[in-house]
């Protein structure tokens, strides 16, 4: 890592870091993007564990997609994360894209971004000043802009340790098999024992310049016992914070129709896993 930080300090805006290579390599090949020096990450050791420690589940950058979709506690306890996980391109990407480049590369249609805000994780910004960490939902700051500063690298993410009573799951509707999706949404609740939800999270893919928390969607949600029409409410709230535009994947307004119907989906599947937990 010592060594990483140093060569990013010395070259500055000339070097890219490359971890998996799945959204570098394209740029690169489409001659998108252009940079006289490529520091790849991707022989750092201690990068790729899942492991829970103290509050927090601890992913390192390096941990491939494949990685997260099949190991058996994330199954188990992070729903959205493993789904997420599944849904991300095609086998041949999963295994070589890492979570911390898919997180990196600031892409508002990527899926990990959305589901990290939902959880409400913390990143760990490593740099030859010492570490940093930062709430995910104000990473990126733009499309393709993140608060990574010159000479910093994601070390890991680190996700709360879900109480009981919760559940989530991640939602995406696509066009076709490994695409990007039309829209998508990650959504996290935690239940107290009378059903009311004590606490909610909500992020959101492909409807907005960067990935998005759905703040008011969540206040809504809070306090309340889930019915039809409350959850109904919830989704018209958070469509209201979105804001897509009309390209390849459709309308402006078919992506806010898309977005309000999968998201009363995966209000209603997060409580019903919460309630058996």
């Amino acid at each position: 890592m010592e060594d990483a930080l140093q060569l990013l300090s010395k070259y500055g805006d000339d070097a890219k870091v490359m971890a998996g290579g799945q959204s570098l390599i394209p740029l690169l090949k489409l001659r998108i993007a252009s940079f006289p020096y490529v520091v790849n990450i991707s022989g750092l050791k201690g990068l790729n564990q899942i492991v829970e420690k103290g509050d927090y589940l601890e992913i390192g950058s390096l941990t491939t997609i494949s990685e997260l979709e099949e190991n058996d506690l994330v199954k188990e306890k992070y729903q959205a994360l493993h789904e997420a996980a599944g849904l991300i391109a095609d086998p041949l990407v999963r295994n070589m894209g890492t979570i911390g480049g898919n997180v990196s590369h600031g892409d508002p249609s990527n899926d990990i971004p959305a589901v990290i805000i939902a959880l409400k994780a913390k990143l760990e910004l490593a740099g030859l000043r010492g570490n940093r960490n930062v709430d995910a939902d104000s990473f990126v700051t733009d499309s393709f802009t993140t608060v990574l500063e010159k000479g910093e690298i994601l070390k890991r993410i680190l996700i709360p340790i879900p109480g009981t009573n919760s559940g989530g799951c991640y939602i995406k509707h696509k066009k076709s098999a490994g695409d990007f999706s039309v829209a998508a949404v990650a959504v996290h609740l935690r239940l107290e024992d009378d059903e009311r939800v004590k606490s909610a999270g909500i992020g959101l893919t492909s409807v907005a310049p960067k990935p998005l928390r759905a703040v008011r969607g969540e206040s809504y949600l809070e306090g309340k016992k889930l019915t039809d029409s409350t959850v109904r409410e919830a989704a018209k709230i958070v469509v209201s914070e979105s804001n897509p535009s009309t390209d390849f994947y459709g309308s402006l307004e078919f992506k806010k129709k898309v977005l309000g119907r999968i998201t009363e989906e995966a209000i209603h599947l997060s409580f019903e896993r919460a309630m058996v937990r």
